[in-house]
């Protein structure tokens, strides 16, 4: 009955497998996602030319980050221009450029991957696309995004083939605590994959890129995939493609990107401002125990802000890039009363795994009124933190989303369905 209560339609357990694979999240680790307007280029621009950028409307832009089949030199990607980008303001989408569908159209990118290879090809590519992200400074907890070109969907061993390899580039970022995205074209790796969304056969993507050039910038409403795919916080799209704009007095040949929908994560440096030592702790509390201490004036590298104890006249803690946490009022945080925009809420997301939809609630049970809408099958659980409540299958653990509605994590792709998810936090 309480089941019944919470899930419309009928009763799923968590998944383990296809095909909503769980994300292992390493310590200091965290989701971010952009809204908006970006742009991509084959290039990655100049700091300077992104500062002129900054009048224009995008607030995203991507990055060509690795693969064999990538074009372009890359002589601005560094860890420095990461940090740089990020620092003034940027977000940032990560693609990789590896191997392409053996019936893609057209004869460039000769790279390619059969029904036979995929997955091994799919594996490997994800494998690198893990250590280049590393080198350049996204987090686990990034999205990095397969870019799968238009290919001949009426070969049925092709379609299997670019299943297999997106599968295995998904399950392989999982396993490194990264999330899977994909670059697809509406006409064949959307469809397809929209196709077999709720297949066992193969791992979801957590998130789609769209290629239509239609000039629209809606992120619901495509004709070759149910809105209840890919939903929450799940979805990109290419509207126009190439053409030059210019900003700031700088010129940029550039597709333009709408999105609701996870990108990297990148770490921002603030200095302690506390007048003594800045303990950083193993949760968002001071009953958790010190790790070590932060002198005065120090550089601390902050990943994401969560809910914790109050001090002072903040209840906001930072998670820092060694999975600590240190109270924001104490860090040159823009804000010492709130969360600040610079910064991403510390989330973990894991797919739902409940066979139609997943009621939300105003609290931690199944007591708490029914609020906003429920998540579909497949689409992300943004989850900041967990805290005990009224059981649900097999767990007590309830999921706090970043909008401050709750979910029982018996329905969520994560780590455990029996108790809690490291690294996430307990609600305070």
């Amino acid at each position: 009955m309480a089941a019944a209560a919470l899930v419309i339609g009928a009763m799923a357990g968590p998944a383990t497998a296809e095909p909503d694979t769980p994300v292992t999240y390493p310590t200091g680790s965290s989701a971010n996602r952009a809204g908006g307007r970006g742009f991509d280029t084959c290039t990655a621009p100049s700091l300077d030319a992104l500062r002129a950028w900054k009048a224009s409307p995008y607030r995203t832009v991507n990055v060509y980050f690795g693969g064999i089949n990538r074009g372009c030199t890359q002589p601005n990607l560094t860890s420095s221009w990461v940090r740089g980008a990020t620092a003034n303001g940027w977000k940032l989408l990560p693609t990789y450029f590896g191997r392409q569908p053996f019936c893609k159209i057209g004869t460039s990118k000769p790279h390619r991957f059969t029904a036979s290879n995929a997955t091994s090809y799919g594996t490997s590519d994800a494998k690198d696309a893990v250590s280049k992200a590393k080198g350049l400074g996204l987090l686990p907890g990034s999205a990095l995004y397969a870019d799968v070109e238009h290919y001949n969907r009426s070969d049925s061993d092709c379609r299997r083939s670019v299943r297999r390899y997106v599968s295995a580039w998904t399950k392989t970022l999982h396993g490194s605590g990264y999330l899977a995205g994909v670059y697809v074209h509406q006409d064949s790796g959307l469809r397809d994959l929209s196709n077999s969304y709720d297949w066992t056969t193969y791992a979801r993507p957590d998130a789609v890129w769209m290629a239509r050039w239609d000039g629209g910038t809606s992120l619901t409403g495509w004709p070759t995939v149910p809105n209840s795919h890919w939903a929450v916080h799940q979805r990109a799209k290419q509207y126009r493609g190439d053409h030059d704009e210019t900003w700031g007095g700088v010129r940029l040949n550039i597709d333009s990107d709408a999105l609701n929908a996870p990108v990297a994560t990148v770490a921002r440096s603030y200095k302690v401002t506390s007048a003594t030592a800045l303990n950083a702790r193993r949760g968002p509390s001071t009953s958790y125990s010190v790790v070590r201490a932060h002198a005065p004036g120090s550089t601390l590298r902050v990943v994401c802000q969560g809910h914790g104890q109050k001090v002072g006249t903040s209840s906001v803690w930072d998670r820092l890039s060694n999975g600590t946490w240190v109270s924001d009022y104490y860090v040159s945080t823009p804000s010492r009363t709130g969360f600040s925009s610079a910064l991403p809420r510390c989330t973990y997301p894991g797919q739902v795994t409940a066979r139609v939809a997943l009621n939300t609630r105003t609290g931690p049970g199944l007591s708490y009124s029914k609020t906003g809408s429920a998540l579909p099958r497949g689409s992300l659980a943004w989850v900041m933190c967990q805290k005990s409540g009224s059981k649900v299958g097999t767990t007590t653990v309830w999921n706090r989303l970043s909008d401050g509605r709750w979910v029982s994590d018996y329905y969520v792709s994560n780590r455990s369905n029996t108790s809690w998810s490291s690294p996430t936090p307990r609600c305070p």
